[in-house]
């Protein structure tokens, strides 16, 4: 009941609103229509009504998953190391370093995402430390960038690949390192054939965890992109908003929906062959 009352309810509107016409001035004309998806990938003529290939809703799909992905591999770089440290501390200190990655969680995103854009800014902390050092002699442009949002994103969604992490290395028995390097393995051999499989499960959980939100992230580029740099999110809130294009709006969000649940089942199928030409 909860699942199909929060859950199903929503998604079936949406999947309703999508194939109807859009209304004049907001909501939906109750029409059958599939012009929401044909807008995707067509752009009708307004005179002869013929129908020209458009890549531009292509384009912010494209950077919404080129800027997911880097932010999935940008949290796994730094989330990795973190989520070690913590694990090999003593069981004493576990706790005080897990409450300081959960800390920024109890203030609102918004906030967070504000206090970003003043480090990143032309009068932020990044450009005046490099003007006081002599790196730079006028402030560099970070803000309303790609690399901005990216900063942005790791930053917001870096605890989300922590803890999963942590949460598989937990109890792992540092013995085996030793009885590794005891048995003439290197570092390297000892990381990729020792701790690797044992966090994998961490590392998957995280990745997902990181990759589904960050696909439909709003605040984020909104402030840091300065409504520059478009992600799906922010092309489907403006659909519901200034757009008026509710079917529109419907429509990208499931197409969203559809492409990462089919990225999501392919990645399953390949771990579970895996498992099985393993096992």
């Amino acid at each position: 009941m909860i699942i199909g009352i929060f859950g199903l309810a929503p998604l079936s509107i949406a999947l309703i609103y999508s194939f109807l016409e859009p209304g004049t001035y907001g909501g939906v004309e109750w029409v059958f229509s599939t012009d929401a998806y044909v807008q995707f990938l067509f752009e009708r003529d307004i005179f002869d009504d013929t129908l020209s290939f458009n890549s531009a809703y292509l384009q912010i799909f494209g950077r919404s998953f080129g800027l997911a992905i880097f932010t999935m591999f940008g949290t796994l770089m730094l989330g990795f190391p973190v989520a070690y440290f913590i694990a090999a501390r003593p069981p004493e200190q576990r706790n005080a370093w897990l409450f300081a990655i959960t800390l920024p969680f109890w203030t609102n995103l918004l906030i967070r995402t504000y206090s970003m854009l003043l480090i990143v800014r032309d009068e932020g902390f990044i450009n005046l430390a490099l003007m006081k050092l002599g790196v730079i002699s006028t402030p560099m442009q970070m803000l309303y960038t790609d690399g901005a949002v990216l900063a942005g994103l790791v930053y917001s969604y870096l605890p989300f690949m922590i803890l999963p992490i942590y949460a598989s290395l937990e109890k792992f028995d540092f013995s085996l390192l030793e009885a590794g390097h005891d048995l003439y393995a290197s570092r390297m051999q000892v990381f990729r054939q020792i701790v690797i499989p044992i966090s994998r499960p961490g590392i998957v959980a995280g990745c997902a965890l990181v990759l589904i939100p960050a696909l439909g992230a709003y605040i984020t580029p909104e402030l840091l992109g300065g409504g520059k740099k478009l992600m799906i999110g922010n092309l489907i809130a403006m659909q519901f908003g200034s757009g008026r294009n509710w079917p529109f709006g419907s429509a990208a969000a499931l197409i969203l929906m559809g492409v990462v649940l089919i990225a999501l089942l392919l990645s399953l199928r390949a771990g579970a062959e895996k498992e099985n030409r393993h096992g």
